[in-house]
């Protein structure tokens, strides 16, 4: 119950104040123009074809979502960091964190609020970029299996970096060091699986399996995969827990 509270409250200082309004048009915005211009492909390319009396298939999936998924899963790296900079940061910085500290609250009630509340948030931005689905739903015949293991992945994805981020807000009383951190911390997860391109050892490899960008794949094709499912599981614990004893060690100092 009180993690609910704490979600709640969360949810609402969110959009009291200008953050979730800028994070979902900035979403919207860019998410929109990569939609604009992965549809006038798909319509160019299927006139051509058309008119050159070539029987290609154009497959909308393909053609239009898994890049859009794609696509828009860089975008989220950038603004993941701007939904979690204040969670604990902002708490410091008034002096909040202190009467938090002394309530009747366990502190993992306290992460998982303000975790679902970034989690809830991110799941608002996603619901946003539906509405592009649903043109294509309007005029086209896409598949929906494929693009609801998308938007899962997305939102597993969203939830693992949420959590470390909401990690590293807890380790400074500055937004903008907490966004800057994060952003840092998310780009590395993401470009970890440059590694394995590079070589095949067993290091490699196991650097490149930390990547979030890998295993992201699989669900932008349309599959999901155990060893997905239980990374991002994974993720999402060690990033709560690494946080609830982060703010153990406050709780002490205070």
């Amino acid at each position: 119950m009180n993690t609910i509270t704490i979600c709640r409250k969360e949810l609402q200082s969110y959009f009291r104040s200008p953050i979730a309004y800028t994070v979902i048009a900035l979403w919207a915005l860019i998410g929109g123009f990569f939609f604009y211009f992965g549809l006038s492909f798909f319509v160019q390319r299927s006139m051509e074809s058309s008119m050159m009396g070539q029987s290609m298939p154009m497959n909308i999936n393909e053609w239009i979502v898994r890049p859009l998924l794609s696509n828009v899963n860089v975008v989220a790296l950038f603004l993941i960091p701007m939904i979690t900079m204040r969670l604990f940061a902002e708490e410091k910085r008034s002096g909040t964190i202190e009467l938090l500290m002394t309530s009747p609250i366990t502190d993992i009630e306290i992460v998982l609020g303000k975790w679902l509340a970034a989690v809830a948030l991110y799941g608002i931005m996603l619901l946003v970029s539906l509405l592009h689905m649903a043109i294509l739903f309007r005029y086209g015949q896409p598949d929906w299996k494929p693009l609801a293991v998308g938007y899962l992945g997305l939102l597993l994805q969203g939830g693992c970096l949420l959590a470390i981020g909401t990690f590293v807000s807890t380790c400074t009383n500055n937004q903008i060091v907490a966004g800057a951190i994060g952003f840092a911390i998310s780009l590395l997860l993401f470009v970890l699986n440059w590694v394995s391109e590079f070589g095949s050892s067993i290091t490699e490899r196991v650097i490149g399996y930390f990547s979030v960008q890998s295993h992201f794949e699989s669900f932008s094709k349309g599959l999901i995969d155990s060893k997905d499912l239980v990374f991002y599981a994974t993720m999402i614990i060690l990033g709560l827990f690494l946080t609830s004893r982060s703010l153990e060690s406050v709780r002490w100092r205070a």
